[in-house]
């Protein structure tokens, strides 16, 4: 996408670049979690002040379709569901308050490069190889197949046992609290992860996402969870 702006047009310039960041909010790159340019940059990209590019991501951060964050950088807001820590727990803690106790039927860990959507939620560089945990849960068959990508921050070695709840090692070992989850919760097709899962390709799984955080809103964890449509329900309660 080509960014300028017409001088010579009578639209007021701050509107004109109003308009040119809607349209690039849009682009998948920006909406996958990419931090956009910065206001310098843009400024001198477009010829105009940087208060002109401010008035503009202004109305943007307004309207919520932005998040700044001093020191960071400026991302689209995520449409997704916000739960605070008194409200979730991790996958062992849920099912021992519901009275079924889960067990660890396979871990796996493992360094490895990550794509730009894991990239872009943890700050890290696509060169920087992250700690990645597999687990498959449930008790005499799976139920669920996880994996979660760590924030290098935390100083997680990969030694860990990880046969003790995720949130607690996070916690206890390494003073790293767990305290935002953002999600994103869509159903699919068991497909390649019908092999963890002991289902057929076209059986359906619910695909739970999460961007976990720390009280201060920095990155921990990012969290993918494939469970089996056959035996689980997600359930939200909602009080007014």
């Amino acid at each position: 996408m080509e960014l300028k702006v017409d001088h010579s047009n009578p639209i007021p310039l701050h509107i004109q670049v109003e308009q040119l960041l809607r349209n690039l909010i849009m682009l998948p790159e920006y909406e996958n979690g990419a931090f956009l340019p910065k206001e310098i940059e843009l400024s001198k990209k477009l010829g105009v002040s940087r208060n002109t590019v401010r008035q503009a991501t202004n109305k943007l951060q307004l309207e919520g379709l932005i998040v700044r964050k001093k020191g960071v950088g400026t991302k689209v807001s995520k449409n997704e569901i916000t739960t605070n820590l008194s409200e979730w727990h991790s996958f062992t803690q849920e099912m021992n308050l519901k009275g079924v106790p889960s067990l660890n039927l396979s871990i796996k860990v493992e360094w490895v490069f990550v794509n730009d959507r894991i990239a872009n939620f943890l700050n890290v560089d696509k060169k920087t190889k992250i700690l990645k945990l597999t687990r498959v849960k449930g008790r005499k068959s799976p139920l669920v197949y996880f994996e979660s990508y760590f924030q290098p921050r935390i100083g997680l070695n990969g030694e860990e046992d990880f046969n003790r709840p995720l949130y607690d090692i996070l916690e206890q070992d390494y003073n790293s609290i767990p305290s935002i989850s953002k999600e994103n919760i869509k159903v699919g097709f068991a497909g390649d992860y019908s092999q963890f899962l002991e289902i057929q390709d076209n059986d359906p799984i619910l695909i739970r996402e999460r961007f976990v955080s720390d009280p201060g809103d920095r990155p921990l964890e990012y969290n993918i969870g494939y469970y089996r449509g056959d035996r689980f329900t997600y359930s939200i309660e909602i009080r007014r």
